[in-house]
């Protein structure tokens, strides 16, 4: 929900058609093999505990071509009516621009140059960042045919020797000062074509042969490549390689055949916009690839002829094409540049040779300009390689450096704690055999050195929750006493220390909630500080005890202290004890409609995982099925209008993105971790803090239809939409309120066409991803979209490969969690009536922003008062009983 009043950019809380985990995807894999994933229960599980994840399948091909005209005809409209407003503007400021030109001879009348028209349009938008999103949005207007070339060329071109009309002059409206388009138009029609303009700008570039392809256009599919699921687990090397073969190809019409079964296979195929259909002889329609699948993959790896028979599915579908050759040559390439070490006859590391990345992202040519990548190992010679080759100054962010971030995030997944503290007590103490003692003492110090520097990234990474793990904290103790007995090691990490020190202020004030090293003394170098950091209030700790309200079958409550991670077991044996009970009791988690789920007495963290509006309820089997909701799990009955009409959209946001960006920093990011491979593999874990902020999304998304749907008069139903259209959320109960809507003033409608457009699903979300990227921290993102990258990193790739980690599956992963830790890497803070500045006077005003909510609603009601509101959201999350609701106070 962008909040732009309060200065942190947050996303929507609610995204229409994500992916639903449940159905079956086709995962390949580029090097050897192709391989089908069936999504467990506790994926499922994943997708039910966030509503906004999920997936609906497209209608039948008569309703979806239907469908799609609708949609067509209005983006269409839309495009020629920015069109007109560019065109009126462009002659009323900079008339001279469009004017008769001679080029080669022939005259063209009325028509503009190319870098003209990129010239203009980068002067009257401040917003756009580069020649290359004016030529997007150009591009845009040339595929509608609203402004076309003298001589008809499909393509947009910024140059002086190109020329460019508008197409149907007679339809626009000559520029006059009583009917000219206004700056709010101006600026409305920049918006959208800017939001169609990176499609545009990328099909305009797959379009021409790849020999013709400049290095900036090659950097353009390059970063296409990073957001699409089929090649997500390739190199950078590799993806620029597939940068410069990718060719585009479109068919217009469903039904085509793509392909047949047991033709040659001649072509790799990418989804990049549409669906198709797998059919096989025999058994019909197997399966359905969407956009970012990949398919054909296999017959090229084999070698042999189609196994399926590729359908589209849809109009007007869009493919990225690798040729067989080309993918060849990549594979040899691949292989080539693959490096395995062996011990014993057995392969125990893999590494990769790649191009360094420059700043751009895009790998560089120069010639032995190279690292060597890891890409799968046993766990001990990973990090034997770690500590060979990490620089004394490695640290936890350097994108140039990141394998000692990625390896000490991930560790826990194939290394568990007690297993790394004997490994690297071991290297600490190994010493070469095969080596002169000079080259051996220095050999010995620079790995020690390492030791030190790896282990001081641990704890400033995982802070407190190495409290939970008794060989960390015994493994700490060893290593500080090593380091006090050898005067080298000591002064080199009091030398680091120093250095870190002058960064502590910035680092607290980031919203990073690992705690840093404290040296209290030269026998305790790398003790976890006794004190938190300030501002980790809302931090849940695993061991701290919390209460947990459990219900008896006729509602009664009992209310007891147990530990955040207290396993169910724990819990039944505690109640049974204390009501002198001893039947075979269970635990029941129950929500607003009715549903049960018995919890196994393993299951760990239950309370704080709660979704909105369950309860816990403790019996016997027998009385499982007589359970019912409490009426608090119902939801109000009565709306809040009257609360929210005393608060301005502008504070309303502010107060919510204050809530949000509290829960969103005590989010560790390991929890991310933990949540994707599942927290019960992992001993003294919790992820209480990321299923805090998980449920706070759903809290918020049935929040806006609970208020609509409850509110009973017309006129302030629609002032209440307005003002949740001004925070961007949105539920399908409130989208059919026609009558309410129409209420809805003409920009408030287009403040939401923007914020739908902004969270479109289609390539992958791909318009949200490209206004995210633009955006700098500190912001909010959106949760449930981070999951399901997760979610599709783990389910698609195997975690071992031939008996060895497979460490690019653990990069991609790190990557991905270390980019949702990035978001807060600079400070939030609230400048409100609830908030004294003297709290932040330590704050560096270049690493923060700042916001401020206005007097006008402080007046009217008390800020304490609406931070306490939003803080204990009523909802109802009974979609059906909003349903109801909805269609009660709009019938049709």
């Amino acid at each position: 929900m962008p909040v732009l009043a309060t200065g942190v950019s947050f996303i929507p809380q609610q995204i229409s058609h994500l992916c639903d985990m449940r159905h079956r995807s086709k995962m390949h894999f580029f090097r050897s093999y192709s391989y089908e994933i069936q999504v467990d229960q506790r994926s499922e599980d994943l997708a039910s505990s966030i509503q906004g994840i999920r997936w609906t399948p497209l209608p039948d091909i008569e309703s979806q071509e239907e469908y799609s005209q609708t949609v067509k005809q209005v983006v269409s409209h839309k495009v020629w009516r920015a069109a007109k407003v560019l065109r009126t503007y462009l002659l009323t400021m900079s008339p001279a621009l469009m004017r008769d030109r001679k080029h080669h001879f022939r005259n063209h009348r009325q028509c503009c140059s190319g870098k003209d028209l990129v010239d203009w349009l980068i002067g009257i938008s401040p917003g756009l960042q580069s020649r290359t999103q004016a030529v997007g949005i150009w591009q845009v207007l040339v595929d509608e045919g609203a402004l076309v070339h003298v001589r008809q060329e499909p393509n947009f071109q910024d140059k002086d020797s190109q020329f460019y009309r508008f197409f149907k002059v007679d339809l626009f409206l000559e520029p006059t000062l009583h009917d000219r388009d206004t700056e709010d138009e101006l600026q409305e029609s920049l918006v959208f074509l800017a939001q169609l303009g990176p499609a545009a700008l990328l099909t305009m570039i797959l379009r021409k042969p790849p020999y013709q392809r400049t290095e900036e256009e090659l950097e353009v599919i390059f970063e296409e490549l990073l957001h699409i699921k089929a090649v997500s687990h390739l190199s950078n090397s590799v993806k620029k390689e597939l940068a410069s073969v990718l060719v585009f190809e479109s068919h217009a019409k469903a039904g085509t055949v793509l392909f047949s079964q047991g033709d040659k296979g001649t072509s790799w195929y990418i989804i990049w916009k549409g669906s198709v259909n797998v059919v096989t002889h025999g058994k019909g329609l197997v399966t359905t690839l969407h956009e970012g699948d990949d398919f054909g993959q296999l017959a090229l790896v084999n070698d042999a002829p189609r196994a399926a028979t590729i359908v589209l599915r849809e109009d007007n579908c869009h493919f990225l094409r690798v040729d067989k050759h080309d993918f060849n040559r990549i594979l040899r390439d691949v292989e080539a540049n693959t490096v395995r070490l062996k011990e014993h006859g057995k392969v125990v590391l893999v590494l990769e040779k790649s191009s360094q990345i420059s700043g751009n992202n895009l790998p560089t040519t120069v010639p032995g300009n190279h690292k060597y990548t890891v890409m799968s190992g046993t766990a001990d010679k990973i990090l034997e390689h770690l500590l060979e080759t990490m620089r004394l100054d490695s640290s936890l962010n350097n994108p140039e450096d990141s394998f000692a971030g990625e390896f000490l995030l991930m560790h826990s997944v194939f290394m568990p704690t007690h297993q790394l503290c004997q490994a690297l007590l071991h290297q600490f103490n190994v010493e070469p055999s095969e080596v002169n003692e000079p080259e051996k003492v220095t050999y010995s110090l620079h790995k020690k050195q390492n030791i030190v520097r790896l282990v001081s990234l641990w704890v400033e990474l995982y802070g407190r929750l190495l409290e939970a793990e008794p060989s960390a904290k015994s493994f700490l103790e060893k290593i500080s006493e090593y380091i006090s007995r050898d005067p080298r090691l000591l002064a080199h990490t009091k030398d680091n220390f120093q250095d870190r020190r002058k960064t502590r202020t910035i680092e607290i004030s980031s919203g990073n909630i690992s705690p840093q090293i404290k040296i209290s003394n030269y026998g305790s170098l790398l003790s976890i500080p006794d004190e938190d950091h300030p501002g980790n209030s809302y931090t849940i700790q695993g061991h701290d005890k919390v209460p947990y309200d459990i219900y008896l079958p006729d509602h009664s409550c009992l209310t007891s202290m147990f530990a955040v991670n207290a396993t169910v077991q724990e819990v039944i044996s505690s109640i049974a004890s204390m009501n002198g009970c001893h039947k075979d009791l269970v635990i029941v988690k129950v929500n607003s409609c009715g549903e049960k789920v018995c919890l196994k007495h393993e299951d760990i963290g239950v309370f704080t995982s709660l979704g909105v509006n369950e309860r816990l309820f403790i019996c016997n089997a027998q009385e499982m099925a007589a359970l019912t909701p409490l009426s608090e799990q119902m939801g109000p009955s009565s709306s809040s209008c009257d609360i929210l009409d005393l608060i301005s959209s502008k504070d309303l946001a502010h107060h919510m993105t204050e809530n949000d960006w509290n829960l969103f920093k005590s989010v560790h990011q390991v929890e991310l971790l933990y949540h994707t491979f599942g927290k019960q593999r992992f001993r003294n874990s919790t992820t209480a803090n990321l299923e805090r902020f998980i449920r706070r999304f759903n809290e918020v998304q049935f929040w806006v239809a609970t208020e609509v749907c409850l509110c009973q008069d017309d006129e302030r139903r629609a002032l209440l939409l307005r003002k949740f259209i001004k925070l961007a959320a949105h539920n399908t109960a409130v989208s059919r309120m026609s009558r309410t809507w129409q209420r809805l003033p003409n920009k408030t409608r287009k403040l939401h066409s923007i914020f739908e457009r902004l969270m479109d699903p289609s390539w992958n979300h791909r318009a949200y991803r490209l206004a995210v990227a633009k955006l700098s921290p500190p912001l909010i993102p959106f949760l449930p979209l981070t999951l399901k990258d997760l979610t599709f990193i783990h389910e698609g790739n195997r975690s071992t490969l031939d008996n060895l980690v497979n460490f690019e599956k653990m990069r991609m992963i790190a990557k991905t969690i270390q980019m949702f830790h990035n978001y807060r890497s600079q400070s939030y803070i609230p400048l409100s009536p609830l908030r004294s500045r003297s709290l932040h006077i330590l704050e560096e005003a270049t690493h923060v922003r700042m916001s401020t909510c206005s007097e006008y609603s402080v007046n009217f009601r008390s800020p304490t008062a609406t931070w306490a509101y939003i803080q204990n959201m009523k909802v109802i999350d009974n979609q059906k009983r909003l349903m109801e609701l909805s269609r009660s106070l709009e019938p049709s």
